[in-house]
C-alpha cells in the first residue's frame, strides 16, 4: 500500500515565489504610476523626448479638468488680478477660468450607472443562482448556457439594434437605460459566479433552518446570504468594473445627459490639442472609486468562508 507525503516548500522556494510576485506587481504598477505622475506634470512635459521622470510638479492638469477657460487681452489680465490660486495658473497662457467643467457631471453619471447596475445585476443574479442551484428546473442547463451565450458576442455586434431599439423606447442618453443594458450584460456573469458558490453551501443548513421554524425566504436571507457573501462580494467588484469601464456602449448611446467619464475624458482639449495631464489626472481620479470599492471588499476576495462543515 502506497503512502504519499506532503513536502513543506523550502525557504529558498518561498523566497524566490514571493520575489516574483513582488516583481510582478512593481511591473503593472508602472503604466499606472506614469499616467498618476502625468497628471501633475506640465502640457510641454508631459509631451517631452526623451519623458521626463524628474519635473516641476504643478495642479495645471487638475485644475484644466475641472474648469472651462477662455483667452483675454492682456489688458484685462492687467487689470483684473486672479481671484485664486486656480486662476493664477491658467493665466500663464492669457486665460481665465470662467466656469466649472463637465467633468463632474460626468464621473457623477458613472457613479450613478455604475453602482445601479451593480447593484441590479448581483441582487437579480443572486436570486437566478439560488433557484438554479436548489431547485429543478426544467432545460436548466439549456438555460444556463443561453444565459452565458449573452457575453460570448462582441458589443459591436448588437451596438445597431439596441441603438434603434433606445431610440424607439426613449432611453437613449438616460440613465434608466445605460443601467438597464449593463445589467442585461453583467447578469449572466452574476449568475454563473454565484450558482458557483451557493452550490458550494450545503442544502442540510436550510433544511435545519426550515425545521426550526423558518421560511424559505428567511432561511435564504439568514443562512444563504452570510454563506455566500465571499462569492457576492467578488461578483460585485468583476460587474462594477465591466459597468465602470465600458466605452462602446456609452459613447454610441450617451451624448449628454447620461454620458459617463470613458468617453468624455479623450475629449478634453487643452492650448494646442489634446490636454495630457487633464486626461492623465481625469484617468486618476475615474480609477479612484473602483480602487476603494475593492479595497472595502478585499476581505471577501480571499475565500474565508469554509463551506461543507455538515458532512454528507
Amino acid at each position: 500500500m502506497s503512502s504519499f507525503s506532503v513536502t513543506e516548500p523550502s525557504n529558498r522556494s518561498k523566497w524566490f515565489a514571493g520575489t516574483l510576485v513582488i516583481l510582478y506587481a512593481l511591473v503593472t504598477m508602472i503604466p499606472l504610476a506614469w499616467i498618476m505622475l502625468t497628471g501633475f506634470k506640465s502640457p510641454a512635459d508631459a509631451i517631452s523626448y526623451p519623458p521626463k521622470v524628474v519635473f516641476e510638479p504643478t495642479l495645471e492638469g487638475y485644475v484644466n479638468l475641472f474648469t472651462t477657460r477662455t483667452r483675454q487681452t492682456e489688458e484685462f489680465l492687467q487689470n483684473n488680478p486672479p481671484e485664486n490660486w486656480a486662476d493664477d495658473i491658467v493665466r500663464q497662457y492669457d486665460m481665465v477660468i470662467v466656469g466649472p467643467s463637465k467633468f463632474g457631471e460626468r464621473f457623477m453619471n458613472s457613479v450613478i450607472i455604475g453602482f445601479g447596475s451593480t447593484f441590479l445585476s448581483v441582487f437579480l443574479g443572486t436570486l437566478a443562482a439560488y433557484a438554479f442551484s436548489r431547485f429543478k428546473i426544467p432545460l436548466a442547463d439549456d438555460l444556463l448556457f443561453f444565459i452565458l451565450s449573452t457575453r460570448m458576442m462582441p458589443p459591436i455586434a448588437v451596438a445597431i439594434p439596441i441603438f434603434l431599439m433606445y431610440r424607439n423606447l426613449g432611453l437613449s442618453d438616460t440613465h434608466l437605460g445605460m443601467i438597464l443594458l449593463y445589467t442585461a450584460v453583467n447578469i449572466s456573469l452574476a449568475v454563473w459566479l454565484l450558482k458557483g458558490f451557493i452550490d458550494e453551501i450545503p442544502k442540510e443548513y436550510e433544511e435545519a433552518a426550515l425545521i426550526d421554524g423558518y421560511t424559505r425566504f428567511q432561511a435564504f436571507y439568514k443562512v444563504v446570504l452570510p454563506q455566500a457573501a465571499t462569492g457576492i462580494a467578488s461578483t460585485a467588484i468583476f460587474c462594477l468594473i465591466f459597468a465602470w469601464n465600458e466605452y462602446a456602449f456609452a459613447v454610441l448611446l450617451t451624448s449628454a445627459t447620461a454620458q459617463t467619464a470613458p468617453p468624455f475624458i479623450p475629449t478634453i482639449i487643452g492650448v494646442g490639442g489634446l490636454d495630457w495631464p487633464a486626461v492623465a489626472a481625469g484617468a486618476t481620479i475615474f480609477l479612484l472609486p473602483v480602487m476603494i470599492f475593492t479595497i472595502l471588499l478585499r476581505k471577501h476576495l480571499l475565500r474565508g468562508i469554509t463551506f461543507g462543515a455538515v458532512r454528507k
